[in-house]
């Protein structure tokens, strides 16, 4: 059984990995999709590309500046969701969320993104670590609008 003190080890040590050697980290000029996000309250700033064919995401990049969670989770939400349809892209976005903001969220194998479950215990911290996939939903639909996360 693994401890609290080893999973937050992990946690620090992937959020760390991702955060200094960003996965997907560039501009994508031939993006089907793409949103901005801002998280005002410590200045996170991010734009999610994604080039979308057949209802699939075939790749998705990101640039942007803030805090290790906020690159980290952008970094490790490129690695989840390349291949994944727009829904499983959707149904993930919508666990993502539930998994990072309530006490006891749906039980699902997140895979590497389970890490990021570690902010659940630094309320502050959410938003740096929602920022990504918030974009990224706005990206999927097309939104206009900058995403936030307050």
């Amino acid at each position: 059984m693994t401890s609290n003190s080893d999973l937050r080890d992990l946690y620090q040590e992937v959020i760390f990995d991702h955060n200094r050697n960003p996965r997907n980290f560039h501009a994508m000029e031939n993006a089907s999709h793409v949103a901005q996000g801002h998280n005002p309250l410590c200045g996170d700033q991010l734009t999610v590309y994604a080039r979308v064919e057949e209802g699939i995401v075939q790749e998705i990049s990101f640039i942007g500046h803030g805090c290790a969670i906020s690159t980290a989770s952008a970094s490790l939400m490129t690695e989840a969701v390349r291949g994944k349809t727009i829904a499983e892209v959707e149904e993930l976005f919508r666990d993502m969320h539930a998994m990072l903001t309530e006490s006891q969220p749906e039980s699902r194998d997140f895979g590497k993104l389970e890490v990021l479950s570690g902010v659940r215990e630094f309320p502050a911290r959410v938003k740096c670590a929602t920022l990504a996939w918030h974009t990224l939903h706005n990206a999927i639909q097309q939104a206009r609008e900058i995403a936030r996360t307050e």
